[in-house]
């Protein structure tokens, strides 16, 4: 069975997340207060990001400049990678981060070439325009990660699913095999969603290996 592997980014394949430590420097205004929102369920992912974003004004030098040795990549990434591919699984990262600076970190990192599905940028002087784009080419405002490990179901894949937030807990309901970490493995553990923790992708790979 063919078997793809759907990961997560801002702090799963990073132990940061990139888009909260760009807001935190360029943000001109409280998107603390719209992260409040969000958690508690009064505004959607999509709209979170297309609002805080808003409040961001430099441009796209600038922020990659500023996330330099300020986000870390979990340890084990690599192996995961070179796994994937001795096993000829396919490995997407699906995430609600932004496209741009995802990229960017990858090809930092010599891994340029993974396939990824993030939310698209735009860069204006009077902010950031943000949005989602589903695979069937329409905008979404929420359920970008469910709508692409559902198409890779229908596509007949076997899908592991490894994440970290509360955005990971809809699609990990459709993954085979959930790796989980964070806000997801406690929800896991909660509701008996079974799932494997992980503290770094070594975990992964060992528990992938007998797989």
């Amino acid at each position: 069975m063919k078997t793809l592997a759907q990961c997560d980014f801002d702090g799963t394949i990073t132990e940061d997340d990139a888009s909260f430590v760009l807001l935190d420097i360029f943000a001109h205004g409280d998107w603390r207060q719209l992260l409040r929102d969000y958690k508690e369920r009064r505004i959607s992912v999509g709209q979170f990001n297309t609002r805080a974003f808003a409040l961001v004004k430099a441009d796209k030098p600038a922020l990659l400049e500023a996330l330099k040795g300020r986000v870390k990549i979990r340890p084990g990434f690599h192996e995961l990678v070179a796994h994937c591919s001795r096993r000829d699984f396919k490995l997407v990262i699906v995430s609600n981060g932004l496209d741009f600076y995802i990229k960017a970190i990858l090809k930092e990192i010599g891994l340029e070439n993974i396939e990824v599905h993030a939310a698209q940028t735009q860069f204006h002087p009077e902010g950031i325009k943000v949005q989602y784009i589903g695979p069937d080419g329409k905008q979404l405002d929420d359920g970008l990660k469910q709508a692409y490990i559902k198409l890779f179901l229908r596509q007949g894949y076997r899908v592991i699913y490894a994440g970290n937030g509360d955005s990971d807990i809809a699609p990990a309901k459709y993954a085979n095999q959930v790796f989980a970490r964070g806000e997801l493995l406690s929800y896991c553990k909660k509701n008996n969603l079974e799932c494997k923790s992980f503290d770094d992708f070594n975990d992964v790979v060992r528990a992938l290996e007998v797989l």
